[in-house]
């Protein structure tokens, strides 16, 4: 039950953004394109609710629920960035807005480590999550075995992966295609 709703979840954060975005660009309804865009959190809070519904009425901590956290985490750290990401090939493909421009350099650098700050705050609040999960589930002793903490040391190895190579870029920048540094 809960990984189904985690999928609906998904999909029904990408049709809100889908119908902001129609909104607000084809049928120039700022407003309305703006209030769908502002109902995206309440996904995550059905979500949520539904997770922690589901584990008060007695059902075993399974990796949905895990996953229903990590998905929460996500959404609420990366949620802007997604739906700003969203927004500018909207504009760009439908109503000839700007093309995106692809970054490079310093600016690219830099627009990975904020990725990955995102990232730490999507891990810290999943995190959090997961605990809450873990005393509404009645576990007692958390330890590496905890469902729930298993997870957050397996998203905890993942965001370290993460940090290296995001802030690789810092030290070895993207280039265009077709040029050389000057390091070589």
């Amino acid at each position: 039950m809960i990984g189904f709703l985690i999928v609906a979840c998904e999909i029904g954060f990408w049709v809100f953004v889908g119908a902001g975005l129609f909104f607000r660009y084809a049928l120039n309804k700022r407003k309305a394109g703006a209030w769908l865009l502002a109902c995206t959190p309440v996904v995550d809070l059905i979500l949520l609710a539904a997770a922690v519904i589901d584990l008060r009425s007695g059902a075993e901590p399974s990796w949905t629920h895990n996953l229903a956290a990590v998905y929460v985490g996500v959404s609420v750290a990366f949620g802007h960035r997604m739906i700003r990401w969203a927004d500018a090939r909207f504009a760009h493909r439908f109503m000839g807005g700007e093309a995106p421009r692809k970054l490079y350099g310093k600016e690219h650098a830099a627009h990975e480590r904020k990725g990955w700050l995102l990232h730490l705050a999507a891990w810290a609040i999943g995190g959090i999550l997961l605990l809450v999960m873990s005393w509404l589930a009645g576990e007692k002793d958390l330890n590496a075995e905890s469902p729930f903490v298993s997870w957050i040391l397996g998203w905890a190895v993942v965001l370290g992966i993460d940090f290296l190579i995001s802030f690789s870029y810092t030290l070895w920048p993207r280039e265009p295609k077709g040029e050389t540094s000057a390091r070589g």
